[in-house]
């Protein structure tokens, strides 16, 4: 069955994460992605870690569903095959440095006199302007240089990234949200236009209310560990075998807590009756919660908590995850398999359509595995001609 952006046809040439993460969401939403590499080596990341039989598995997790064709873009032959592919495209996605692709000749402002509907995004550590737009960025950095890290870990003085690269997954999301957006409003205007997504921007985005309360407060906020910065308890407890997530966010989740675990005497204990009081007053909160939990295990409270419809969980790590009957349900592992590699599970698509699904239907392609079907296919190059640009380096 068609997904949602069947006959939508992108040119990527983005490497690594930011990029490819966004261009796999398309992929999988049914959009046809052509994976632009370089014939000597491809994509960074098919060197990175861990393998299955010589073939990176970090690759294969973020390029599933995309077509794989190696170009020479510095090669004046290998540049008219990709203008000539452009011409062709609805979208374009790089993520190299501003200033790499004007060298090429092969910017937005170049491309779109071939294709004045082409959406060109373009996902960079610092955006296409500003005063950092030049400097090299990885996730880590941005992570630090966004605020994130200052507000992640134990204390003040162990700022701590986040355990997934987020700074370069959002960066991919909100690539393909502007794309998205770009493509309604290409349809009614008819015209394309340039997608400028930056993750310095994006992590500045998702700092949720730490902006707020610093423009509230005055005052920098600063990391809390497990907690939440304005609503108690919101957290995660001990219990006599381990840990568990609990979040109380309103007052009568907070009561109806209090009369599972033998707190009952806290509900009118004027420290605690309302969320800004218990915020306020959550040193002396913190060990009385603990004390209770202690007295049963992990299943045994998650039971009777989520029994009472009292927001709570297990702290999984992967293998536990990656067994969870909800998860499996919603299909967000899926095995796919490789020619040299063999089976390999990967994450499903978040994304659940009822009537033109999003699916995880084809694995990530060999380098160059699709280069003379596309030329083919999309250029009508013939037989004799690849072989001449083989010869040629500019494939």
């Amino acid at each position: 069955m068609p997904g949602p952006l069947d006959g939508v046809v992108v040119v990527d040439l983005t490497r690594v994460l930011a990029g490819p993460f966004c261009t796999m969401m398309m992929a999988d939403m049914g959009a046809e992605v052509i994976k632009i590499e370089r014939p000597d080596g491809g994509d960074d990341s098919r060197t990175f870690g861990p393998f299955l039989k010589d073939e990176s598995a970090y690759f294969m997790s973020i390029n599933r569903g995309k077509k794989s064709v190696t170009l020479d873009l510095k090669h004046p032959k290998g540049k008219a095959l990709l203008v000539s592919m452009v011409k062709k495209a609805d979208v374009l996605v790089e993520n190299f440095k501003p200033g790499v692709m004007k060298r090429l000749g092969l910017d937005y402002e170049a491309l779109r006199l071939h294709n004045p509907r082409l959406i060109y995004a373009a996902s960079t550590g610092f955006g296409q302007t500003g005063p950092y737009s030049a400097r090299p960025a990885y996730d880590l950095v941005i992570q630090g240089m966004g605020g994130v890290m200052s507000i992640t870990g134990p204390d003040a003085h162990t700022p701590t990234k986040v355990g997934s690269s987020v700074a370069d997954i959002f960066a991919g999301v909100f690539t393909c949200i502007g794309i998205l957006g770009a493509l309604n409003s290409r349809h009614h205007t008819g015209h394309g236009q340039m997608v400028d997504v930056g993750m310095l921007d994006c992590m500045v985005a998702i700092l949720e209310n730490a902006v707020a309360r610093f423009a509230t407060t005055g005052k920098s906020p600063g990391p809390i560990g497990n907690r939440h910065p304005s609503i108690a308890p919101f957290c995660t407890v001990v219990t006599q075998d381990g840990m568990i997530t609990l979040a109380c966010g309103n007052d009568e989740l907070w009561r109806r807590f209090c009369k599972l675990t033998g707190l009952a005497a806290l509900i009118e204990d004027p420290r605690f009756v309302t969320n800004a009081q218990r915020v306020a007053h959550w040193e002396a909160l913190e060990p009385l919660i603990n004390e209770a939990m202690r007295a049963h295990t992990s299943a045994h409270w998650l039971a009777t908590l989520q029994q009472a419809d009292v927001p709570c969980g297990p702290i999984n790590d992967i293998a536990a995850l990656m067994l969870d009957p909800h998860v499996l349900a919603r299909q967000m592992l899926v095995e796919l398999h490789h020619p040299t590699a063999g089976a390999l599970m990967v994450p499903g698509t978040p994304l659940k359509f009822s009537a033109t699904p999003a699916s995880v239907h084809q694995r990530a392609p060999l380098l160059g595995e699709h280069t003379q079907e596309v030329l083919k296919r999309w250029l009508g190059v013939g037989d004799v001609e690849i072989k001449a640009l083989a010869a040629d380096k500019a494939i």
